[in-house]
């Protein structure tokens, strides 16, 4: 049998989000991003201590929270400096998908400068998301020259 570096199905890079309540997470992803579990793992004790489910084309890992160990989510930690970005169909079904299943949008989805149709919301676990549909293909130049005066980012 041969190995391979990445496993297969897998990417190079993967979020591996810490939550207050994992399960009640990957419940909560499954009705918001119609996330497929892949597995659980609990603890003796009954925490997960992983957790794989999988978004689109992408696989997201979880975990509870085990502060014993510092491992906290950002409920826990006063917050977040990450946004975990997720393409999809439909940008606007989704985030209406997100909130009625217990989200809370802090950025109605618009039609962007650089080419999408983006909003954010924070998840009720604290993670913050943005959510995007790509309508059309901008060139740096012309997202430099459209984003607004003082964008710390146009490019997206």
């Amino acid at each position: 049998m041969t190995t391979t570096p990445i496993p297969p199905g897998m990417h190079s890079l993967t979020p591996h989000l810490v939550c207050k309540n994992a399960s009640a997470a990957i419940d909560y992803y499954a009705q918001a991003f119609g996330a497929v579990e892949l597995m659980r793992l609990p603890s003796p004790d009954g925490r997960l201590m992983h957790a794989a489910v999988r978004i689109g084309d992408s696989t997201l890992m979880l975990v509870d929270e085990f502060p014993e160990q510092g491992c906290v989510g950002p409920q826990a930690a006063g917050g977040s400096p990450v946004t975990i970005h997720l393409y999809v169909a439909d940008a606007d079904d989704t985030l209406a998908r997100a909130e009625a299943a217990g989200g809370r949008i802090t950025m109605p989805a618009a039609d962007m400068f650089w080419g999408d149709r983006y909003g954010r919301l924070t998840d009720p676990f604290g993670h913050s998301w943005s959510v995007a549909t790509h309508l059309r293909d901008v060139s740096p130049d012309a997202i430099l020259a459209a984003a607004p005066e003082g964008c710390p980012d146009a490019t997206g």
